[in-house]
Formats: structure tokens, C-alpha cells, sequence
């Protein structure tokens, strides 16, 4: 992993078996690099590598991902999962240890090299590692059967190791939080779990998500009634006493993910009367699909409430933009119905276990991803407040994938029509064009309203975060990414995403804790340092891309 990795003076002191206890944490894609490092490095000095990573959440936003493999002469000879509710996989392999001297004696400048590190300058040989030459736990003098009965066969290197289980990157969207949430709910002593379904994209995501989870805990329960995958489960759906036994004497676990789910997971629209018909059918045929208990309500009394005190204590009334409202009174009015939305989460977060007859309270799951972060295109102190968010560090293009994949994965068919639908924050009135009716989608879409597009945030982020560029900078490198476009269009593009960063940047200071799936996740408590007070105007960078602007536009 370091430039002057520590398996090559090994290798060539004649170690042949390196062992690597990991703790390597989750990103998205990053499976490939870890695979890389570990062939290239027994590929190149020969030899057995046994890499052992960590696995599970570690308490905050980081999910360890286990894969831990063995690893001969470059060849995967075993994988362990990558995500999965278990705590320990094992792996095995059967390695004889000559075919690691016989592939570095196949390499002469291995042979050269290694002579030249067995001894120092005055010929007197240096440290050695510990040999296990003797020791009858390594060396077998017989083939002996193990506990399962089964007759260990040498690993054959030239049938070229097993096939690589690497998941995509929509699979690692879902499974990886999915993982993680498990570790947090029953870490934490909840009940469950309370998520605001807008039937959008992103609140249904993170919908698919649990219910992946309660796909993986279910498996894992259904295969050990006795271990411990199960007896967690027992405790989180509140099914430990006698009276959930079966009349054999058998214990609980659930015969579907969706009987989880109804246990676990409690969703609910909370519409007004700007929501659409179409957004509060999704959510409520999403809900039935993982098997969530879902609820359907308005919260127009509760915004007329508000805006009745504002009118009491100052006389005035606020109106939309559409109605003769300024921006400000626009904005306004958009944000109070967002963050009435939290407090009634909240409150139903800690009240529906007494409802349906349960103790404890649910963790309310928020739903922003990781561009809207970026951007600042949420309201502080809404929805996307809450206690643990699975998809805060997640491309609103990755979401898009990973709800085509867990559709056809699962068979939820309405997760490939949330997919296709526009991305709206619902939070203007409606503009009817005429028809469609109560199942027409709604006119306010987040592209719009932002100012750019969701696959430009994607550039934004990681040219910010991982290629640590400011306006400038960032700049040049899209001149030539974006080489169909002007330089002015590129240069009113970077000062627009920089002006919203700039002025939404306090925002990633109360930000929902999130997992950690992408480098450069603005998340300002644990992987973006920067700090949230910024000058708007940029000026002394802007006034650099105005200038390079102005000598391309003289030099044509």
C-alpha cells in the first residue's frame, strides 16, 4: 500500500507466506484497486498473501467490507464476501509452499535481488523472518481429513484460482448500506426504522435499501434459526419470548423479508397540496412491495397553522413567485413545508412503537445525496435532517442504476418507474398545463431549480474534493472535459456551482451522518476540512477565468 512496500524485502529474505491483517473501509469501486495491490504484489515477488480485512460499521460513517482473501503467486485461490450481516467469514485454501519457490527461481533478477538483501555490505547475513520449516502445523506429512469430512485438495495455480466476485457499482450502492444499517440498528437498541417516502428517487432508494437488508437478514436467519444473525433479529422484531416459539419448539424468524420489513421499517408521505398523485401512488406501492407498515397523510393544517402565526404577529402573508410573491417569500414558504416534514418525522419516529403495541423508538433515516450536498440544494433542518443517512455520500446518477438493479433484483417493479421520473422537491404549487390531472407529474424539477445538472455535480465533486481544485483550476480542466462548449459557458458554469457551494457550505456543518461511499463526500466532520465561510464573490478567481476568457475571445 506505501511506495516502499514492506512485502518486497520480505519476499526477498524468503518469507513465503505474508499475512495482512486489513482495516480497509468501503468506497465505491474500490474493490478493484484492493484486488490490484494484493496480485500485483505476489505476482511480481511470488509467494502467498493472506489478507484478512475488517468487517463491519465502526460506529460512525465508515463500513468495513471484509473480502478477505488468499492470494498465491498472483492467483485469487479464495474470496471471502464482500458485504453480508454476518460478523466472521472463514476462507481456506491448500497451498503447497514449493510452487512459491519454484515460480521465484523462474524469475532471475528475483534470484539476484534476493541474494543481495541476504547479506550486508561486509558479507554477514541480515535479519530473517520466522520460519516455520519445522512446525508440523504447516508442513503436512499426511493428507488428513477435517472436521466436515473432507479430504483437502491442493489448490491447483494452473486451472488459474476461482472466478472473482467483484459487485457493481449499483449492487455496492445498495448492499453496502444496507450492511450498515443493520450494524447500527442492532447496535443501537432500536426498534426500527422511520423513513419520510416521497416516492422521489432518493427516499425510495434508501426504502430498497432497508429492504435489502432485511432480504440479507432473513437469508442469514432462515439458514442458522440458532446463530446469531438470528437471535439479533429475534431482538430487533421484539419476537424473544416464549410466545413466538412454533408449536415444535422451533424459534421465530421471519418466512419473508417482508414480514421483517412490516416489523422494522415504517414509512409515510407526508404530502401537501402541491404533492401529486403520482408521487404518493409510488411511495404507497413501494411500501407495499418491501412490506413496510405505511402511512398516508397531509400536513397542509399544520403549514396553515404556521403561516397564521406569521400573519397574527406582522400582518403580511407570504406568496408564491407564480402568485405575485417575491424569491424570498417563494423560498420561504417551500421551507416551512420541509421542515414541518422533520418535526412530524420525528414525532412519529418516537410514537408509532406505542401505537402498534411495541417498546423502544425507530432511528429516522434521511435521504440527500451526495450532490444535493454538495450544492447545498436542501433545506437545513428538513428531511434531510435525521438520524443516519445510507445515502449521503451517493451520486444521484449511482441511486438512479442501483434502483434499475435492486427492480429487477427483487422484482419491485415501481423502483424502474421511480427511476424514468423527473427528480421534483414538490414544494410549489402546481402548474396544470391542462391535463393529466391528479396523475400528472409535477412542473417544479430539481435540474431546474439548481441550475445545473446532476451529471455536472458529479464533475464538480470530484475535480472539488479528490483533484483539490478551486474556480480556477477547476476551470481549465473543464475546458478541455467540456470541450463542446465555450469557454464563457464554461466559465458561467464553475462561477454558478461555486457561488451555490460558497454560500450552502454552512449547511454541511448539521449534515445527517452519512456512509461513506464516495471520495469526495462533503460530509465536513470526518473527510472535507474546508471551512464553511467563504467569499461569495470569489473575486480575486474569478477575475483570473474572466481574464482567460477575455485573451482566448482577442486571440480568435
Amino acid at each position: 500500500w506505501t511506495p516502499k512496500s514492506s512485502h518486497i524485502d520480505m519476499a526477498l529474505n524468503g518469507v513465503d507466506i505474508v499475512g495482512n491483517g486489513s482495516g480497509s473501509h468501503h468506497e465505491l469501486r474500490k474493490l478493484h484497486t484492493r484486488l490490484d495491490l494484493v496480485r500485483s504484489a505476489t505476482s511480481k515477488c511470488g509467494g502467498v498473501y493472506l489478507y484478512a480485512n475488517q468487517r463491519g460499521c465502526d460506529g460512525g460513517r465508515l463500513y468495513f467490507d471484509g473480502c478477505s482473501m488468499i492470494v498465491c503467486n498472483g492467483i485469487v485461490l479464495a474470496q471471502a464476501p464482500q458485504f453480508d450481516v454476518k460478523d466472521v467469514h472463514v476462507i481456506t485454501a491448500t497451498i503447497d509452499l514449493d510452487d512459491v519457490r519454484s515460480y521465484r527461481a523462474s524469475i532471475p533478477s528475483f534470484g539476484i535481488q534476493a541474494a543481495e538483501a541476504y547479506c550486508d555490505d561486509s558479507g554477514a547475513s541480515k535479519r530473517r523472518y520466522v520460519s516455520c520449516e519445522n512446525d508440523e502445523n504447516v508442513t503436512l506429512a499426511e493428507r488428513k481429513v477435517t472436521k466436515d469430512g473432507i479430504v483437502p485438495k491442493p489448490s491447483d495455480l494452473m486451472e488459474g484460482g476461482i472466478k472473482l466476485r467483484i459487485h457493481d457499482a449499483e449492487e455496492e450502492c445498495c448492499l453496502g448500506p444496507a450492511c450498515w444499517l443493520w450494524d447500527f440498528l442492532r447496535r443501537s437498541g432500536a426498534a426500527g426504522f422511520f423513513l419520510p417516502l416521497s416516492g422521489g428517487a432518493d427516499s425510495s432508494a434508501v426504502c430498497a435499501i432497508v429492504g435489502a437488508m432485511c432480504v440479507m437478514v432473513t437469508k442469514a436467519a432462515q439458514e442458522d434459526p440458532t446463530g446469531e444473525v438470528a437471535k439479533e433479529c429475534r431482538r430487533v422484531c421484539r419476537k424473544e419470548s416464549d410466545d413466538y416459539h412454533c408449536d415444535d419448539n422451533c424459534l421465530w424468524v421471519p418466512s419473508t423479508p417482508q414480514e421483517m420489513a412490516d416489523l422494522v421499517l415504517h414509512t409515510m408521505f407526508m404530502g401537501t397540496e402541491n404533492s401529486s398523485e403520482a408521487t404518493d401512488s409510488r411511495a404507497r406501492r413501494l411500501g407495499k412491495a418491501i412490506g413496510s407498515y405505511h402511512l398516508s397523510i397531509k400536513i397542509d393544517p399544520i403549514v396553515t397553522a404556521i403561516l397564521g402565526v406569521f400573519q397574527l404577529a406582522t400582518g403580511q402573508m407570504p406568496r408564491f413567485s407564480s402568485r405575485g410573491g417575491t424569491m424570498s417569500e417563494d423560498l420561504a414558504l417551500q421551507n416551512i413545508q420541509a421542515r414541518l416534514r422533520m418535526v412530524v418525522a420525528y414525532l412519529f419516529a418516537q410514537l408509532l412503537p406505542w401505537v402498534r403495541g411495541r417498546s423502544g423508538f425507530l432511528l429516522v433515516l434521511g435521504s440527500a445525496n451526495v450532490d444535493e450536498g454538495l450544492r447545498g440544494y436542501m433545506t437545513k433542518y428538513d428531511c434531510s435532517s435525521a438520524d443516519l443517512n445510507p445515502i449521503g455520500a451517493i451520486s444521484k446518477l449511482d441511486l438512479k442504476r442501483m434502483l434499475h438493479w435492486a427492480a429487477k433484483t427483487y422484482g419491485h417493479d415501481v423502483l424502474e418507474e421511480i427511476a424514468g421520473a423527473p427528480p421534483t422537491a414538490e414544494l410549489r404549487p402546481i402548474e396544470n398545463d391542462g391535463g393529466g390531472g391528479g396523475e400528472a407529474e409535477h412542473t417544479q424539477t430539481d435540474e431546474e431549480d439548481m441550475g445545473m445538472s446532476y451529471a455536472e455535480l458529479g464533475y464538480y465533486g470530484r475535480l472539488r474534493k479528490i483533484s483539490r481544485c478551486g474556480p480556477v483550476s477547476m476551470f481549465r480542466k473543464l475546458t478541455v472535459t467540456w470541450s463542446h462548449l465555450s469557454l464563457q459557458e464554461v466559465a458561467d458554469k464553475v462561477k454558478r456551482f461555486f457561488f451555490y457551494y460558497s454560500i450552502n457550505r454552512h449547511k454541511m456543518c448539521t449534515v445527517t451522518p452519512a456512509y461513506h461511499a464516495e471520495a469526495y463526500s462533503p460530509d465536513d466532520n470526518r473527510f472535507d476540512l474546508r471551512q464553511f465561510l467563504y467569499n461569495t464573490r470569489w473575486t480575486r478567481q474569478f477575475a483570473v477565468i474572466d481574464s482567460i476568457v477575455e485573451a482566448s475571445e482577442k486571440s480568435k
